[in-house]
């Protein structure tokens, strides 16, 4: 079930917010844990005892670490289940073809990738490494543990909340009119992102990749990765508002996902505004465990190095992931010891192209299925393809040119910035136009959601 389906807005929503709001107050986290196992077995029936048995065994190390005392042996064993347990459902097929490529002869395991379990895994290590480091208390209370892990608005997609972050709201969280209100406006905004924009990129994406590779031009190429980037920023991004809009109705506060990544003078400031949540999370439990930067020059590039792998085999089990991540690691780290001067000298435009150019790019690998795939169409985007232009490519940017722009200036800070300009001056008439423009959000997503059977989501595959 996704948040931009019919199943999801016009029956299970509903449902979920009837039954959790009828219930009684100390009640709410069990019906908010059961719909969200509910949710997560609509689309994924077989593994629920899989998310089941993380919330029980993530629940048990807590108490464990309660009555004997934090042992090192103890963490590295609830840690190893469950990197187990993701390695085992998103990686061993991947490592059992290379390593058959390599003359082994193993069986290639063919299992679904359980939905959501890279962001439920990341978030059950933050609460038994922040337990274990004494910086939360332990949950006593199972039913607060799996409404934390299976929370339903997250669950699939992020964004990735660590314990600490939540563990107050889970008990002494406060349902108010405002708050409420508040989370419809950024669900439509989200659903609006979603369907109206990401949708419409993605139709866009695939006319341009369905050209064979030998006849699309070099202006095709780019405008059709262009068109990709403007799709997963907006597919995710909406997403990402959706599950706070969502949080917000149930009375819950998450951690911003995006803050205008596309707008950033350099990588590293990308990676400041892109995914903050999964930045945050290798930051804190795996970049600053290694040494961070304060470590001698060549410990640091490694710590980059490592980090930044482990970042893109977590995006997905295969080579062209690998490469992605490792692109980025090599940017930051150029950034950090070789052009830096340059960038903070140069004129605002310059970064900003600079940027642009290394995060299309590195949408090339994220967006191909393989590494050699990845590589042939670099190779048309920069001189290889048969002419610079062709028909096709002229007719998809004239074609599309409006929506390039209502993109373009979607993902920038000019809409916010307008809308905080009309609250500053006409204080009544933006709360009014607010609730229009939710209204009017809503409506049109569900217009074309009835009239479209194009409505893919990008994250179902981490």
């Amino acid at each position: 079930m996704v948040f931009s389906g019919l199943p999801f807005l016009c029956f299970f929503l509903p449902a979920a917010l009837a039954l959790y709001y009828l219930a009684p107050r100390r009640a709410r986290n069990g019906v908010l844990c059961l719909v969200s196992v509910v949710f997560y077995a609509w689309g994924e029936p077989v593994y629920v005892a899989l998310m089941l048995f993380s919330i029980a065994a993530n629940f048990a190390y807590g108490r464990c670490l309660e009555q004997r005392g934090p042992r090192r042996l103890d963490l590295l064993a609830i840690v190893l289940v469950n990197l187990a347990l993701l390695g085992f459902f998103k990686y061993a097929a991947f490592l059992a073809e290379n390593l058959n490529a390599l003359g082994a002869a193993l069986p290639v395991p063919d299992l679904p990738l359980p939905i959501g379990i890279s962001f439920y895994t990341f978030q059950a290590l933050s609460y038994v490494i922040d337990a274990y480091r004494g910086r939360c208390a332990v949950q006593r209370s199972l039913i607060d543990f799996g409404c934390y892990l299976a929370l339903f608005p997250q669950l699939i997609a992020g964004p990735i909340v660590r314990y600490i972050a939540v563990a107050e709201q889970l008990r002494h969280r406060r349902e108010s009119v405002a708050e409420f209100t508040a989370g419809i406006r950024l669900f439509a905004v989200g659903l609006a992102k979603k369907v109206l924009l990401a949708n419409q990129f993605g139709l866009l994406w695939e006319s341009c990749r369905a050209e064979p590779p030998d006849s699309l031009a070099g202006l095709a190429a780019w405008l059709c990765i262009v068109a990709f980037a403007l799709q997963i920023y907006f597919d995710f991004s909406g997403y990402s508002d959706m599950a706070l809009g969502l949080g917000h109705m149930f009375g819950f506060t998450f951690p911003l996902n995006f803050r205008y990544p596309y707008t950033a003078r350099s990588v590293t400031e990308f990676w400041r505004r892109w995914h903050m949540t999964l930045s945050a999370w290798f930051r804190e439990y795996v970049y600053i465990p290694l040494g961070g930067n304060r470590v001698s020059v060549p410990r640091h590039i490694l710590n980059i190095a490592v980090v930044w792998t482990l970042t893109g085999i977590w995006h997905g089990a295969a080579w062209n992931f690998a490469l992605w991540g490792a692109y980025f690691g090599l940017l930051l780290i150029l950034e950090k010891y070789v052009w830096a001067g340059g960038l903070e000298k140069a004129p605002a435009w310059c970064g900003h192209l600079y940027c642009l150019i290394a995060v299309l790019v590195s949408w090339v690998f994220f967006s191909c299925a393989s590494a050699g795939e990845a590589l042939t169409y670099l190779r048309l985007m920069f001189g290889g393809a048969a002419a610079w232009s062709n028909d096709f490519a002229l007719y998809q940017l004239i074609s599309s040119g409006p929506l390039l722009i209502a993109g373009a200036l979607g993902a920038t800070r000019l809409p916010a910035a307008a809308w905080a300009a009309l609250t500053r001056v006409r204080p009544g008439l933006s709360a009014w136009a607010g609730a229009v423009l939710a209204a009017g959000a809503l409506l049109l997503s569900l217009a074309y959601i009835v009239n479209s059977g194009y409505n893919p989501f990008l994250y179902f595959r981490f």
